[in-house]
């Protein structure tokens, strides 16, 4: 009898997705070490098991889900708008020398700056409500957008500009058929950041001056001393931005994949 000739399967589970258990499992382990050890008040570092149960209890809770969808209403609005802003201007710059001149250094100085510094002039400007917070998302989002855009510009081939201008192509035609396509890559990457700094964005705002959100729901339980209900919604908070995070990536992946 021959032997089989089918390939040889993989393991199961990777050594990475191991050691990422291994080291959730170390810092779980240390926490609820120090939480146990008496070095710290009970109240500032609670058991986990305090804080699941409080956040089981908060998912219960049908007060939760307005802040929930105030946030996630801000911080998509934001992100959305900081997207298509960032991509337009990034193609802008990379279309023309003379507006990269004059205004990329901006960009390139602005975009490393704590967004917060901008908190007051957009209360002035948009108000305490849900303005000023889509506006903190949209600004925080827009800066890696417009960086990631206007460098893959830098990176299409001449060449292809010249056979759209043979073709005698629009300035539309240009953009879709040509700049649209070679952007993707480097676009895509950047949703990634910018959703992340959307969400650090809008709980900033949150926290300074709000009503609702689950920024605010997290500095009215520090003021109160709710410690275990405050690390129940930032552990929540923590998971959507990951679970945002991975939308994004996966959302890349499929994109790239599709391209090819």
């Amino acid at each position: 009898m021959s032997a089989s000739t089918g390939a040889v399967p993989g393991p199961i589970i990777s050594r990475v997705t191991v050691i990422r258990v291994v080291t959730l499992l170390a810092v779980w382990a240390i926490y609820e070490a120090a939480s146990r050890s008496g070095l710290f008040f009970e109240g500032v570092v609670p058991s986990s098991f305090v804080v699941l149960r409080t956040m089981f209890e908060t998912l219960a809770s049908p007060e939760f889900y307005p802040h929930l969808f105030r946030t996630l209403t801000e911080v998509v609005s934001g992100f959305v708008v900081g997207v298509v802003a960032g991509v337009s201007v990034g193609i802008v710059f990379g279309s023309s020398r003379l507006i990269a001149g004059m205004i990329s250094p901006w960009v390139n100085y602005l975009g490393p700056a704590p967004k917060i510094i901008f908190l007051p002039i957009l209360l002035l400007v948009f108000g305490v409500g849900m303005g000023s917070k889509v506006a903190m998302a949209a600004l925080s989002a827009f800066f890696p957008v417009v960086i990631a855009t206007h460098a893959g510009m830098r990176h299409i081939p001449p060449v292809y500009l010249r056979v759209a201008k043979t073709f005698n192509a629009s300035w539309h035609q240009i953009v879709t058929k040509v700049y649209i396509p070679a952007l993707v890559a480097p676009v895509m990457t950047s949703f990634r950041l910018a959703i992340g700094v959307a969400f650090i964005g809008t709980l900033l705002a949150e926290i300074k001056l709000s009503n609702q959100g689950l920024g605010y729901l997290i500095i009215q339980h520090y003021n109160f001393l709710r410690i275990p209900e405050m690390y129940a919604v930032l552990l929540l908070t923590f998971m959507l931005a990951v679970a945002a995070n991975a939308s994004m990536g996966w959302l890349a992946d499929r994109v790239e994949h599709e391209r090819h």
